[in-house]
């Protein structure tokens, strides 16, 4: 064999055996390239909280949001005491509920009524205006206590201008109320009312005051279009956010009628 087919036959058997080893390289490397993990969504500090505290079988997630951005903008006189009135829940369900937030557990749940002319079994209509008889969302202060015509009450001044600063001068207190009962719901279907008042079970209403007096911070919620347009606490978000979904809700309705 001459020096030229030598040659040839050599470079041939180079070029064959780089081939595979090429292909073989590039198909790994296509193969093994990672697959991008999925994100988890980050979950925010109130739905952190509200998971740890176990709240899904007493509150609602959007009114322990609500309470707790209050909560900590506010910084109420005596901290450590969170209540709360959720109002989209009918008078028979136990409806307010005292948290300790600094050992994160639920101290109280129980029923509470609202005004007489906020509606029968559920609060739809709120008022900040005298001779309303109606309840008014929003954040109060717990203040001082006193025994008067309903026994043992707990005043409360609302923190929220035009939605409930009236609230002190209409007498609306934390009281304790024979119509405020497991007794009445069984005789009427729906607790007694109140003129405005959270009142509560005879039985529970001195150690709730006792437990959110002097200076801690109580939320009454709602989801209410008129109070989120108003108030001053809420963040625009949270705001837009409830608005939002009261939309949906209310676009849902209609399309099921």
């Amino acid at each position: 064999m001459s020096m030229r087919s030598l040659f040839f036959v050599l470079l041939t058997g180079l070029f064959v055996s780089y081939i595979p080893t090429t292909l073989s390289e590039d198909f790994k490397t296509s193969s093994t390239k990672p697959i991008p993990e999925k994100k988890e969504e980050t979950k925010s500090t109130s739905q952190l909280l509200y998971e740890k505290m176990k709240l899904a079988a007493v509150l609602k997630f959007e009114a322990f949001s609500q309470a707790l951005e209050g909560y900590n903008l506010l910084h109420p006189k005596k901290d450590g005491i969170l209540t709360v009135i959720d109002f989209t829940l009918p008078s028979t369900a136990k409806r307010m509920v005292v948290l300790d937030m600094k050992n994160e557990k639920v101290l109280f749940h129980t029923i509470v009524s609202h005004g007489k002319n906020s509606g029968e079994n559920f609060a739809t209509s709120f008022s900040n205006r005298h001779g309303s008889y109606q309840s008014s969302l929003g954040f109060y202060e717990t203040q001082n206590t006193y025994q008067g015509g309903n026994g043992y009450s707990l005043v409360l001044n609302g923190l929220e201008k035009g939605i409930n600063d009236q609230a002190k001068a209409r007498a609306v207190v934390v009281h304790g109320a024979d119509y405020c009962s497991e007794s009445m719901i069984k005789a009427t279907g729906r607790l007694g009312r109140s003129y405005g008042c959270p009142a509560l079970p005879r039985a529970l209403a001195k150690p709730i005051i006792n437990t959110i007096k002097d200076g801690t911070l109580l939320f009454i919620y709602a989801e209410n279009e008129d109070y989120l347009a108003k108030t001053k606490v809420l963040s625009p978000l949270a705001r837009r956010g409830m608005l939002a979904q009261s939309d949906e809700l209310t676009n849902e309705n209609e399309r099921l009628n």
